[in-house]
């Protein structure tokens, strides 16, 4: 018996030690892989090594724990807001700025719930989703319209810009900036702009009636000084008139436009011939491709006057003896994965190109491109053809009225430079509300 036992025992101390050994190996190992072989550890015994390692990470979690309250609290204070959503979109965090901006009065630090719950915004919506979707930061402009009736017996709009980012785990974070302070600015600066149009046009107007009075009457070189008085006048009238249409269009976009259905193509040639005497000066040709005819429902008009304005734009910039180049494509809906088809109108000249400042601010009201500035002012007298009738707007608001023209038939228009000629690209999209195929 005392033979047995010995044996049972030597067998139980055996395997304890060679589970010992197993542990302490797999402990080592562990440990060279968290921290690394460093000569001064490997030799210290095992419960020490432990015992610093646990420290440390003590310490570099107090550390990070300090870092992270540090950062909420910036966030937290910060002019801008900030919201950060899990993949089911229940709102986990949102700082004191978005909580104002958003309404989010009925939610808790500490609460995890649905945003939709608490706010109902379709565009906030969607800019989550297409972040979550693509994996790239997104932004996007709107206006907010709060349902909460809470403190004001009316709802509040707020102009917002999203920017979005996508975060681990399908989670995505969006700071919130108001644009409410700037688009209120903005449109007071037009109300007096406008304001001193109406009130200039009817003395400009009286100037220009008694400048074409006195204008046969006179002799050089006073004849020469009435020509000028009265160019200019009419280029200032054009400025007021341009500007007021500018205001129309956004105030009241969809109800300026007379909407009936026309042959596009037609429509493109016709601006194109009505520019002609502009263009056999530079002996410019124009290169039209078609996919296949299509009739559109729009403001013949105000389409007209975009190409007006899109040629002239071209022509100005072109150098002699080239090519502009229009290129029509119809995307359907199946292949550019939208619920309606597009229409793409690109208009390609062969000219220097646009800077990256023109590019910003091609279409802001009142700019215009050095070169196109210098040759309007040393070619004022040309400014409206005898031939066309077409006049050159030359006062910066040609591609204003263009984008606003787009904008009022619910399309879009974008500015860049072609990667093969270099020149620059006007491509304008209509969506399927204004377009039918025949």
């Amino acid at each position: 018996m005392i033979f047995i036992f010995l044996v049972g025992l030597a067998l139980g101390l055996t395997i304890a030690y060679v589970q010992k050994r197993s542990w302490q190996r797999e402990l080592q190992q562990l440990l060279q892989e968290m921290f690394g072989n460093r000569p001064e550890t490997i030799s210290s015994s095992f419960s020490h090594r432990l015992r610093r390692e646990i420290l440390l990470l003590q310490s570099n979690s107090d550390y990070l724990r300090n870092q992270l309250a540090l950062w909420q609290k910036l966030v937290e204070n910060a002019p801008i807001g900030y919201i950060q959503v899990d993949e089911e979109n229940q709102l986990l965090w949102c700082n004191h700025q978005a909580r104002q901006l958003l309404r989010l009065d009925r939610w808790q630090p500490g609460q995890v719930r649905l945003l939709l719950e608490l706010v109902r915004s379709y565009e906030l919506d969607q800019l989550i989703e297409l972040t979550r979707n693509t994996q790239e930061p997104q932004i996007q402009e709107w206006v907010f319209h709060s349902t909460d009736f809470s403190e004001e017996s009316f709802a509040v709009s707020i102009a917002l810009k999203g920017s979005s980012y996508p975060l681990p785990d399908h989670q995505v974070g969006v700071f919130l900036e108001n644009q409410q302070p700037l688009v209120e600015l903005s449109q007071r600066d037009h109300r007096l702009f406008s304001d001193l149009t109406h009130e200039l046009r009817t003395p400009l107007t009286s100037i220009r009636l008694v400048a074409e009075a006195l204008q046969p009457r006179l002799q050089p070189p006073e004849s020469r000084w009435v020509k000028q008085m009265l160019q200019e006048a009419n280029r200032l009238i054009r400025l007021i008139e341009d500007w007021l249409e500018i205001s129309q269009l956004e105030k009241r976009p969809q109800q300026n436009l007379k909407l009936e259905c026309f042959a596009l193509d037609p429509l493109i040639h016709s601006a194109w011939e009505t520019l002609r005497p502009l263009s056999e000066q530079k002996q410019l040709q124009l290169d039209y491709q078609a996919e296949q005819s299509l009739f559109i429902t729009a403001d013949h008009s105000r389409l007209t006057q975009v190409f007006l304005n899109i040629f002239d734009n071209a022509i100005k910039y072109s150098p002699p003896q080239c090519n502009i180049w229009v290129k029509v494509i119809f995307l359907r809906s199946e292949q550019i994965q939208k619920p309606e088809d597009w229409v793409q109108i690109n208009v390609i000249d062969q000219g220097k190109g646009l800077s990256k400042t023109d590019i910003l601010r091609v279409f802001d009201r009142l700019y215009r491109g050095n070169e196109v500035a210098e040759e309007t002012e040393t070619n004022q007298e040309n400014d409206v053809d005898c031939a066309t009738g077409f006049k050159s707007s030359g006062t910066g608001l040609g591609l204003s009225i263009t984008r606003q023209i787009i904008l009022a038939h619910g399309g879009r228009i974008q500015a860049k430079n072609h990667p093969d000629t270099g020149g620059a690209w006007l491509q304008v999209e209509l969506p399927h509300g204004s377009l039918e195929e025949r």
